[in-house]
């Protein structure tokens, strides 16, 4: 194999002249600016930017959340343009997990249920259901908060839970978006050391945003944007290695 193509075979995600415009009335703002982004298998990547410099939009483009305005978009070698809206939301429930600041958890389920709501939606068995949720909350440290309420759990519990929702189908990619924001700095520590772990161990591409540096120093390469460009690409020690 040549090396092109393994570089290739090793894409996760492309984007080519990536843009997204949004229109409002006779205004229109550019969120996205003619992106080139490939990322591999396996990275552990931290987006960062201040507010408005378009990187939670890239980060719902990548989530298949949102559609480009203008470019290319390749999610495992398929081209995400041309996917209708079922097959979009089917690709969100198989390939992505999403962790968000504000937790999203369902308050009057237990963190099992929460767990379980994803492979609800992908048709698992209720046993399998069940016996997975245990494991991944054991996996994240919540093996004996499996039956407490949200409002029974720290805020990070409630990530934690997150976690363990967000890679309930088995995903190759997980979006984090401020994943540490609502926690104090042990916690934002712990929440970032279980990222870590997935990547390192379990070969998952992750991807933050965040605008902590301390936060995106766990990674090993920060993308750093400004007015909708990229501005910064910085592979740090240790990158790629899981």
């Amino acid at each position: 194999m040549t090396d092109e193509l393994k570089s290739l075979s090793n894409e996760i995600i492309r984007m080519e002249g990536l843009t997204k415009v949004y229109n409002t009335g006779e205004i229109s703002v550019t969120a996205l600016n003619c992106i080139d982004l490939t990322v591999r298998k396996g990275e552990f990547i931290a987006i960062m930017g201040a507010s408005g410099s378009g990187k939670s939009t890239l980060m719902n483009i990548i989530g298949c959340l949102d559609r480009p305005t203008e470019g290319m978009y390749f999610l495992e070698g398929e081209d995400v343009m041309e996917k209708s809206d079922n097959e979009l939301s089917a690709i969100r429930n198989k390939k992505i997990g999403f962790v968000f600041q504000s937790f999203n958890l369902i308050p009057r389920t237990s963190a099992l249920k929460n767990v379980e709501l994803p492979m609800i939606y992908g048709r698992t068995g209720a046993e399998e259901r069940r016996e997975r949720a245990l494991e991944l909350l054991k996996k994240v440290g919540l093996g004996d908060r499996a039956y407490h309420m949200p409002n029974e759990l720290s805020g990070g519990q409630k990530q934690r839970v997150a976690i363990a929702r967000a890679l309930a189908n088995n995903p190759p990619i997980l979006l984090a978006d401020e994943p540490t924001g609502n926690l104090d700095s042990q916690a934002s520590v712990e929440i970032m050391e279980i990222f870590t772990a997935l990547n390192r161990k379990e070969g998952v591409t992750v991807i933050i945003v965040t605008h902590e540096r301390d936060i995106a120093e766990f990674t090993d390469r920060i993308i750093t944007f400004r007015d909708g460009r990229i501005i910064g690409d910085e592979i740090r020690e240790g990158a790629g290695s899981c």
